[in-house]
């Protein structure tokens, strides 16, 4: 019996609409060259809201103003080339983004960024690094909007941690 506990790996995304189109990131990763919303883990000493703002700047040279939250997904992933065997928490944010900021180097994997349709991601679907890629901008396209104090991050998070 495996007494570890199991964890998802928690992730954010920012779902930026302008003019309807969606913008989304091209970036390199172990199965190819994938489309993305702009995305990444939640690092320790951070609430979700700053991560996704931190994610945005880090990917697209963008400055992000969340104003909704889509929702929570889950989902699995198995890499078989290495036996990867992880579940994504994701929470996904709607806002605005910011003109690029010039001279800024998107983090390493990222090769663009593109503006697509909703039609021209669903013509894409094959292309995205995850389902949860396009289940959260048709979330978007639904409407669907949740106050972003639906998350609160309790003061404690930003706290050093004191080891015993």
């Amino acid at each position: 019996m495996n007494n570890e506990r199991w964890r998802p790996s928690v992730t954010v995304a920012a779902v930026i609409e302008q003019d309807g189109r969606y913008l989304l990131v091209e970036e390199l990763t172990p199965e190819g060259v994938m489309l993305n919303n702009p995305a990444g883990h939640l690092e320790p000493g951070e609430s979700p809201q700053q991560a996704v703002v931190r994610e945005t700047l880090e990917e697209t040279g963008r400055n992000f103003a969340p104003e909704a939250l889509l929702g929570m997904y889950l989902s699995r992933f198995f890499r078989p080339a290495t036996g990867e065997d992880v579940t994504y928490l994701r929470l996904a944010f709607c806002g605005a983004a910011g003109d690029p900021i010039a001279g800024w180097v998107l983090d390493k994997g990222i090769l663009r960024t593109l503006w697509m349709s909703a039609e021209e991601v669903r013509a894409n679907a094959h292309r995205m690094r995850s389902p949860l890629v396009l289940q959260c901008i048709e979330d978007h396209v639904a409407g669907r909007r949740l106050p972003l104090d639906t998350i609160r991050a309790d003061a404690s998070i930003y706290m050093p941690q004191v080891k015993q």
